[in-house]
């Protein structure tokens, strides 16, 4: 079948979309797990509306959220839904991150937290509120501004003839270690008050976040849209062996750097809305992932993963010890901890048997 819009032929397990002259190769199980993550990120967004101090039906919530008039106005709508909206934003933005930079890295353990863009943008941060530098509200852009620093000095450091997965992960993470050491000590030095304010913003929460950080945080994820739609096709590339790219004409380190810029600028930009929530960036990708059962790591489906995990745990982080509030990164942290261990002892294992 040629005509628009018509499936052609595709390999086992994907569907060749043809629209006009353009021809659009679906992975079908990818397609069917991004519409159930979305039902169950509807769901849990749901839940998240009803569930607070005063349970709301979920009718009212309903209600609220198309703008119709009810009586959980104020609770819903002006509460709990900018709230959420953020956390949608920002777990959004870590899991595409996270899939940016496991891509380029081609190693699950590399993230954004772990190889120090969100150590970078909390030196930043923490260092400008210790000292006073700069206004509370500038301070999202003291903590972009620190990611990229961290991304910058990491990429110089492991720039060698190249980008080389295995040396960018390793200088990532002791570029991490130190740039932790230098956020911890600020601490010691600045204002006591100052200091416990900024010991909570590490920790990453959504409390008192609203639409003035899901606006910024809204616009960079809107124009940040073509270049998703590049990377999904660019991680073909990025995922192939140097001496296979190069056979291929892939200009294999523009592709890494274009890769590894969207993935910094994403997780600073949801660093500075919310604070530094660890693991959704390491977890998220993973679990599309293995989910999907695909060659290249899923964007869609880690952007929905990442929002998902951040409501959840927002969720729990509300409720779970009441009246007493958690960070949500207190959760994240608390799954992603005892994952990362498990994963780093599970590449140790393959390690050795394939050394043997």
């Amino acid at each position: 079948m040629n005509r628009a819009g018509s499936v052609s032929y595709a390999p086992a397990g994907h569907a060749a979309l043809r629209v006009r002259r353009a021809s659009v190769l679906v992975h079908r199980r990818a397609v069917l797990v991004a519409g159930a993550l979305a039902v169950l990120l509807a769901c849990a967004c749901v839940a998240y509306l009803c569930t607070g101090e005063s349970f709301v039906a979920p009718g009212e919530v309903v209600r609220v959220v198309l703008g119709q008039p009810s009586p959980d106005e104020l609770v819903v709508g002006t509460l709990r839904l900018p709230r959420l909206v953020v956390g949608l934003l920002a777990g959004a933005a870590f899991g595409i991150a996270g899939a940016t930079i496991q891509t380029v890295a081609r190693n699950p353990l590399a993230s954004p937290d772990v190889i120090g863009v969100t150590h970078g943008a909390g030196l930043a941060t923490v260092t400008a509120m210790s000292f006073g530098l700069v206004a509370h509200d500038a301070l999202p852009y003291v903590s972009v501004a620190g990611g990229l620093s961290a991304a910058l000095l990491v990429y110089v450091f492991a720039w060698r003839r190249g980008l080389h997965a295995s040396r960018f992960v390793l200088i990532g993470i002791g570029v991490s270690v130190a740039l932790g050491s230098l956020t911890q000590l600020v601490l010691t030095k600045g204002d006591v008050v100052v200091a416990q304010q900024a010991k909570v913003w590490l920790t990453g929460s959504l409390n008192s976040r609203g639409y003035d950080q899901a606006g910024p945080l809204a616009l960079v994820l809107l124009c940040a849209l073509p270049a998703v739609v590049w990377a999904s096709r660019a991680q073909r590339g990025a995922s192939l062996s140097d001496d296979t790219a190069r056979a291929l004409g892939i200009r294999l380190n523009g592709v890494r750097l274009g890769l590894t810029a969207l993935g910094v600028v994403l997780t600073s930009v949801a660093t500075g809305a919310t604070g530094p929530v660890d693991f959704v960036a390491l977890l998220a990708p993973q679990i599309a992932r293995r989910l999907t059962r695909t060659t290249q790591i899923p964007l869609v489906s880690s952007a929905l993963t990442g929002a998902l995990v951040v409501v959840v745990a927002d969720l729990l982080a509300r409720r779970l010890f009441h009246p007493v509030e958690l960070p949500v990164g207190v959760l994240t942290a608390a799954v992603g901890a005892p994952y990362l261990m498990w994963l780093i002892a599970r590449t140790g294992r393959r390690s050795r048997g394939a050394a043997s």
